[in-house]
């Protein structure tokens, strides 16, 4: 029985951190007194020093395990494990060197229900964040918009979007990202 707890409480904090650093590496580094290069990488051993001055408890250990759990897979490594970042939803300017691909025919976009009506008239957004968020996942979308309240899920056609010019990066944990989405590319899936 200890060890569930001791286990319910590492989820506990590394759940907590993991917010934190989101936190950090997507829109604010100075919560922690660090710095983000233009591709948005931050050296690991500044990070981790810097979120132990703000009262919290990170080691290299728990950073590690943080960022191979992470359901999202929201943080990536460098090949020498010594710079850290996010994988994208910045609302910091930085290039995180996505490369354009090729879309699905189909992505999805998971929103609340008293969004829908907005977003059909003025299309998808990205607020302010670097990009719009899609997926290949109808599931996932649908889990997205609950944070939101009653969800929502939007179907973009990726395809005729790709056809008419829009450039399409696909995130190193498989997001979907645009500049925009207008109206005319998409329907309500499920409401």
């Amino acid at each position: 029985m200890k060890n569930n707890e001791g286990n319910y409480q590492k989820n506990y904090q590394d759940n907590k951190m993991g917010r934190f650093l989101s936190l950090v590496l997507r829109h604010q580094p100075q919560a922690a007194g660090i710095t983000l290069d233009q591709n948005g990488w931050a050296s690991v051993d500044e990070l981790i020093r810097g979120v132990n001055r703000t009262g919290r408890r990170l080691d290299r250990a728990a950073l590690d395990r943080i960022v191979a759990e992470n359901s999202k897979q929201r943080y990536s490594f460098n090949e020498d494990r010594t710079r850290i970042r996010a994988n994208q939803g910045h609302s910091l300017t930085v290039d995180v060197e996505l490369k354009q691909q090729m879309p699905p025919a189909v992505l999805y976009h998971g929103t609340a229900q008293h969004y829908v009506q907005s977003i059909l008239q003025q299309g998808i957004r990205r607020g302010t964040r670097q990009h719009v968020h899609l997926t290949e996942d109808q599931k996932l979308a649908a889990k997205v918009g609950s944070r939101h309240g009653q969800p929502a899920v939007l179907a973009v056609d990726a395809a005729d979007m790709h056809q008419a010019g829009y450039i399409f990066y696909r995130s190193e944990n498989d997001v979907w990202l645009c500049e925009h989405v207008p109206a005319i590319y998409m329907r309500v899936e499920m409401h």
